[in-house]
């Protein structure tokens, strides 16, 4: 197992397939297999008082195992097929990496019908809650931790895209799957929508699943997945951390709602939109957070600013790549002699799910005009002439909490 002071790969073995079908795991996961009576006794038999997160798949709960180590126990609901095969794919695709910005996985549980994964406990929650939610949070939020949470998360990303073989498509980074531990070091979550990404293979053509206002639109209108359909995502979340509020907020300054007249249709990209008409007007200082801390640099804020512009343009060529995007933030790399070209952000996703699901699967967008009008109007003539040609492979969209 070669490692660094940082990170290490846990080598011994490959990952295979897993059926949904039996309980035969791989017999390669590098990781403990617990007995539900251990994490029942754990969780004091998952008392809700020790539940600290809940989702689609089921929920999570705080424990103590009887070393005293502190564990976050994510209990997979009985009742739904979907998050079966995604505790096999989450068991799967991180069992045998490890990194400091990743959750670590201690081990999972197969009894019955019991499907459960085991993971470190984090003090702090996720960016969704502490930073972005609504309700008060005792956690100061300066520039220094913010600008160190964002190196995290983009150091934890560029690992899966490059350095893990084969490479890891997260396909659902968002601020909620970010978790902080006492130190608000930042730990990438959720691997329950992760993808491998074969050698030599530029895309993977899957159904289409992620978050609304952190989905990249050319993955939602073709269903094909790449390495830079994170990186999006990592834009989106890289404005929110500097802005301190959600793309997805509707809730701007009164001089600013300009935005919404213009845009009316636009309810999960407005942060982006912001972000782009500041950095238009030259203004991009506007969008900082004003409760970023004493020691807020306005030029390097600016510098991160710029990035997630870069990262969410509409072209997906023309987006870094995630070892190039810390080199930016790093200052290793120069942000200001990058042409930044306007962001791509989806409309109506609601619309765009219900006119895909009327139509059989592959139909050519040449004969799917109305469906292109719930994209923004935002993309280049290149990525038009791009969607245009390209066919529609939904199955399904998720919209994950």
């Amino acid at each position: 197992m070669g490692c660094s002071p940082f990170f290490c790969y846990k080598s011994g073995a490959t990952r295979q397939q897993i059926s949904t079908h039996t309980e035969d795991l791989p017999g390669d996961i590098n990781t403990i297999r617990y007995t539900y009576k251990e994490l029942a006794r754990a969780t004091e038999n998952f008392n809700p008082s020790n539940k600290i997160g809940e989702g689609g798949f089921g929920s999570v709960y705080k424990g103590r195992l009887r070393n005293g180590k502190l564990i976050a126990v994510k209990v997979l609901s009985v009742e739904s097929r979907q998050g079966l095969k995604e505790f096999l794919n989450e068991l799967m695709s991180i069992s045998n990496i490890s990194h400091g910005n990743l959750v670590s996985l201690y081990g999972y549980c197969v009894e019955g019908n019991q499907r459960i994964l085991v993971y470190n406990y984090l003090e702090n929650n996720s960016l969704a809650q502490t930073l972005l939610g609504s309700g008060r949070s005792n956690i100061q939020f300066n520039w220094r931790s913010r600008v160190n949470i964002c190196l995290g998360i983009a150091r934890g990303l560029a690992y899966l895209h490059d350095d893990v073989n084969p490479h890891i498509v997260h396909r659902d980074i968002k601020a909620s799957n970010i978790l902080l531990d006492k130190d608000l070091t930042p730990k990438i979550s959720d691997f329950g929508l992760a993808k491998l990404l074969p050698p030599n293979a530029t895309h993977i053509s899957t159904r289409v699943a992620g978050t609304l206002g952190y989905l990249a639109p050319e993955y939602a209108i073709r269903g094909q997945v790449t390495r830079k359909s994170d990186v999006y995502s990592f834009g989106v979340l890289l404005l929110e951390i500097v802005s301190g509020r959600s793309n997805t907020s509707s809730r701007l300054p009164y001089e600013d709602q300009i935005l919404l007249e213009k845009f009316p249709e636009v309810t999960n990209g407005v942060l982006l939109l912001q972000t782009w008409m500041y950095y238009e007007q030259g203004d991009l200082a506007k969008i900082i957070d004003s409760s970023a801390g004493d020691d807020l640099d306005i030029e390097q804020a600016c510098r991160f600013l710029k990035v997630g512009l870069l990262c969410t343009q509409d072209v997906t060529r023309h987006r870094p790549t995630m070892s190039t995007v810390v080199s930016m933030l790093t200052g290793e790399k120069d942000v200001d002699s990058e042409k930044i070209s306007k962001p791509a952000t989806i409309s109506d996703f609601m619309d765009l799910k219900i006119r895909s699901m009327r139509r059989e699967n592959n139909i050519a967008f040449a004969s799917s005009s109305t469906l292109l009008s719930t994209i923004m109007a935002h993309s280049s003539p290149l990525l038009s002439q791009e969607t245009t040609q390209a066919s529609i492979t939904f199955t399904t969209i998720s919209e994950r909490e």
